[in-house]
Formats: structure tokens, C-alpha cells, sequence
């Protein structure tokens, strides 16, 4: 199942609940403009097919305490399908990484590493970040500001 398999009720569908997940079936099925069955049939079916991954409250990592974003850029000693996968094995079990993508530019992978202040991130780059397998060196970008950051994207 793939964009072009959505129509606009699914569309409207994905929109709602990306912007409110604990929405009723009921009153989803009211905004979207159909009856609360069908409804209920197509989201077990985009559900069920992955469209929806799951549901989840979306933290103040600010009122956490997390204020501190830092970019990091990595680059490997290897590229090879055996170290990348290390690599996205050991990231995936480290908690202050956010976010990792394996990238096409000048370096392999960008994390995003959120910690309480700069001396909890230089503990993370020293003891977690440069001791992941296949690391060469690494480039830090401190965010001073979130623009834009609550992951919703336009389905339609």
C-alpha cells in the first residue's frame, strides 16, 4: 500500500490523526464525512498494512529537561552492508539519539542527539557516539532554536 492507494477519505483519515490521535471513531468518522463503520474497516486497514505505525503522546522534551539538540554528522571507516548494519544495531540502543539517517553527501549518517545541556551531550559523544562501530569522525552542530519540529507531514 503506497500514496497512490489512498483516496481522500483515507487521506483525511491519516491528516486527523496525525494532528490528533486520541480522536474517537466516532468523531472521526463525522469530520471525515462517513459513517462510523467504514470508518472503523479502513483504519484496521491502514493499520494493518503499516500506513499507521501506532499511536503515541508526543512529549515536551523542554518540561523533560531536554533542551540541548545537537547534529551530529558521521562518518564511516566502511560502508559496507555488515557495518552499517553495526552500526544501525549499536544507534538504535542508545536513547539520547533521536533520529539517524544513513545519508548520500559528503558523510554517512546524521543523528540528532537531544540531552539535558552540553556536558550530558560531550558524555554521549565521548562514551556512545565515537565508540560506535565504524566510526570515523564526527561533526557536531548545536541548535540554538526549534523551528519546526512536530514530525506532521501533508498526506494529501
Amino acid at each position: 500500500m503506497d500514496g497512490d492507494d489512498f483516496d481522500r477519505f483515507d487521506q483525511a483519515i491519516l491528516t486527523t490523526l496525525a494532528e490528533e490521535g486520541r480522536i474517537s471513531i466516532t468523531e472521526l468518522a463525522r469530520r471525515i464525512g462517513l459513517s462510523k463503520s467504514p470508518t472503523q474497516a479502513r483504519l484496521r486497514r491502514l493499520e494493518e498494512n503499516g500506513v499507521i505505525r501506532g499511536y503515541r503522546a508526543i512529549l515536551d522534551p523542554i518540561r523533560l529537561g531536554l533542551d540541548h539538540v545537537a547534529f551530529v554528522e558521521i562518518k564511516m571507516t566502511d560502508t559496507g552492508e555488515r557495518s552499517l548494519a553495526a552500526f544501525n544495531d549499536a544507534v538504535a540502543r542508545i536513547p539520547e539519539i533521536e533520529q539517524a539517517h544513513l545519508i548520500a553527501g559528503n558523510f554517512d549518517y546524521l543523528l540528532k542527539v537531544r540531552t539535558a545541556d552540553m556536558r550530558s551531550y560531550r558524555l554521549v559523544l565521548a562514551e556512545k557516539i565515537s565508540t560506535l562501530p565504524g566510526v570515523s569522525s564526527t561533526s557536531t552542530y548545536v541548535a540554538m532554536e526549534a523551528v519546526k519540529e512536530d514530525g506532521l507531514a501533508d498526506v494529501t
